[in-house]
């Protein structure tokens, strides 16, 4: 068999059509800050204008599509799609509202409670025992964990930074002081049993986590009741997960787990538009 290395006659790149199912606000919102980030750092040049960098970079977290390939449908190289990538992510991280503001908001607006969750990102898995602390027992994967607080409504208000997917929920919230900032602000919050513990005031709780059934203790009639009035209360927050995770770059993270804090604040931004428009 005869090698040869030219190419077949009539070949020629092929670019199709994806829709981006993204409101106009968000991507005007994320051109307009593109926009006066290159007047701040006097930059007067970009080889595509701000709009089509937001789209771009929208469509890399919204559908996870491979830089190369949108580098490729767009006629720059890929490094130059990851640094517009990383740097739109900063500063749309730079505007994710910080834990005691958030909160004292609420409190101004007559807010009663809050939900808190944690959850698991998955990752690739990663060579050496450094990667052993992001293997989670509960899910069976390897991943980062990170807390996630809502309103009543469900609505995702503020996110904890990334930590190795070992993390327990507990340990997490003691890290970001949760019981101390809602106390300061004078607010309540309704979390599942992974938090049990955490509130040890039995007169005035500040956190709410239900009634825990083991071996030697049944649950009565009573607190079977108030589990699924909790329950109910706390349903809210998985919808807030739920928006969150539509961003499919995060289906299994690629970034380096030092970047996912960064990402994770900033795609919580960009939830917050498409929601709450």
């Amino acid at each position: 068999m005869t090698k040869t290395k030219r190419h077949a006659e009539d070949i020629c790149p092929l670019v199709y059509q994806c829709r981006l199912p993204l409101s106009t606000r968000t991507v005007n919102h994320l051109a307009d800050l593109l926009r006066r980030h290159l007047k701040v750092i006097r930059s007067r040049w970009r080889i595509l204008s701000p709009g089509r960098i937001a789209v771009i970079v929208l469509a890399v977290l919204r559908h996870d599509q491979r830089l190369a390939d949108m580098a490729g449908s767009n006629n720059v190289s890929e490094t130059t799609v990851r640094r517009w990538r990383d740097e739109l992510i900063a500063l749309l991280a730079a505007q994710a509202p910080r834990l005691d503001r958030v909160l004292k908001k609420i409190a101004k607006q007559g807010g009663e409670a809050v939900l808190i969750d944690g959850t698991l990102i998955p990752t690739q898995r990663r060579a050496g025992k450094a990667d052993r602390r992001n293997y989670s027992g509960k899910h069976h994967q390897h991943g980062l964990h990170f807390l996630a607080l809502t309103d009543e409504r469900g609505r995702l208000i503020w996110i904890s930074a990334a930590r190795p997917g070992r993390t327990q929920d507990n340990t997490a919230a003691r890290h970001d002081h949760i019981l101390s900032h809602l106390r300061a602000a004078g607010l309540g919050a309704l979390a599942d049993l992974g938090f049990r513990g955490l509130d040890n005031d039995v007169r005035e709780p500040v956190i709410v986590t239900g009634f825990h059934a083991s071996r030697t203790h049944r649950l009565t009639p009573a607190q079977k009741t108030a589990n699924r009035v909790l329950a109910v209360g706390r349903a809210p927050v998985e919808h807030g997960f739920a928006h969150l995770k539509n961003w499919r770059t995060l289906t299994k993270l690629r970034t380096n787990p030092a970047r996912a804090t960064r990402l994770l604040r900033a795609l919580l931004v960009l939830t917050n538009l498409e929601v709450n428009r």
